[in-house]
């Protein structure tokens, strides 16, 4: 053979080696404005927005009926995307899981090599979140696929032992199967939780002993008028709120609290009256650039605009202690929960917060495609 001959066979064998091994890009590049409908994300389509993995517990819901997944930290809900689950025969399975392991560069051993990126596996038999195909139908061999972005976003913000809850309707709560800005989960056990409303004629509610440790959010419905706080992933006030100008919507913004406020001890909020509590100066909020409004990070909220949310003095007692540098706010048009929108939270039967997960939690089925 001439030496060009053999020179053309390598570059040929190159060129055939380097397309064999190239790896996909699924979805799209990044993430839609946060405002947009999540019924409305075209699949590969997703939004993101949070990368701090200061703030909070994480948990990630699967809903197999929507073909959506949603992401949540210290409860409240940061990112949602498109996916595609199992195909007929080789069906994603519910339950509960964990993320046993992560692999940034896994490649499959079962079906050609083939590039699975970003993979958090769930089984050890086979079922992973990773990137991959997104037709807009349950197409995969049993993983979940996402889009590659948002599949690299997760994967950076996530820990080894995040709970993942895999549902699909008729097997869990609607309230998990359709989730909405508050995490209808426990982040710790997967396990769905009650979210009450508050009672007629009751303005706030506050934990008889709420976590003493761990980040605070909080998140405020101008729909709802109301606002809700978390600390470590978990629930410990809600209040109703009066608004300056209820018939405004502004759509959905975040805020952090800006490094100079500093808030009164608890014992102070304890000892003090409310007309002291009146003229303690509110912390000034900084606008997060959340996807879509990415021209007002940095921006500090006027202070007229946040007087405009009227708390009852006795919530304020509570919630100010807790406020420091870097607590979030995430202000939105949207309702709370299904409840609030007149849809029932809870379709299946009678059945308890646990008992669905005793029905689908041993369900393991044998990986493949992986």
């Amino acid at each position: 053979m001439s030496r060009l001959g053999t020179i053309l066979l390598l570059t040929a064998a190159l060129l055939v080696s380097s397309t064999s091994f190239a790896v996909p890009f699924w979805g799209e590049k990044q993430s839609s404005p946060v405002d947009i409908p999540v019924d409305h994300l075209a699949p590969g389509a997703w939004i993101w927005g949070g990368d701090d993995k200061r703030g909070g517990p994480m948990a990630v819901i699967v809903s197999l009926t929507e073909q959506r997944a949603y992401v949540y930290r210290n409860g409240i809900l940061i990112g949602v995307t498109t996916i595609s689950s199992g195909r007929e025969g080789y069906e994603t399975p519910t339950g509960v899981f964990t993320v046993l392991q992560k692999d940034k560069d896994h490649r499959s051993n079962l079906y050609g090599n083939a590039p699975m990126p970003y993979q958090q596996r769930l089984t050890w038999d086979g079922v992973a979140l990773h990137a991959g195909g997104l037709p807009g139908y349950p197409e995969s061999h049993g993983c979940i696929h996402l889009p590659s972005e948002f599949a690299r976003l997760l994967f950076d913000a996530s820990n080894i032992g995040m709970t993942v809850v895999v549902a699909q309707e008729g097997q869990a709560p609607v309230s998990v199967v359709h989730p909405g800005p508050l995490s209808p989960i426990d982040a710790d056990t997967g396990a769905d939780i009650d979210m009450p409303m508050l009672a007629s004629g009751s303005s706030w509610r506050w934990v008889m002993d709420p976590p003493t440790q761990g980040p605070v959010s909080m998140v405020l419905s101008r729909s709802d008028r109301m606002i809700v706080v978390y600390r470590n992933g978990v629930e410990i006030g809600r209040s109703r709120v009066e608004l300056g100008r209820p018939d405004i919507m502004t759509g959905t913004r975040a805020y952090i609290v800006e490094g100079h406020f500093q808030p009164p001890s608890p014992q102070q909020s304890l000892q003090e009256n409310e007309a002291y509590l009146r003229k303690l100066p509110l912390p000034t909020w900084i606008a997060i650039g959340v996807p879509g409004y990415e021209a007002e990070a940095g921006q500090a909220v006027p202070a007229d605009i946040v007087n405009q949310v009227i708390v009852p003095e006795g919530f304020k007692r509570k919630v100010l202690p807790l406020l420091e540098p870097g607590t979030v706010l995430v202000a939105t048009d949207a309702h709370l929960t299904a409840e609030s929108s007149g849809e029932s939270l809870r379709v299946i039967d009678s059945v308890g917060p646990r008992s669905w997960l005793d029905d689908v939690a041993t369900q393991r089925h044998v990986g493949t495609g992986r």
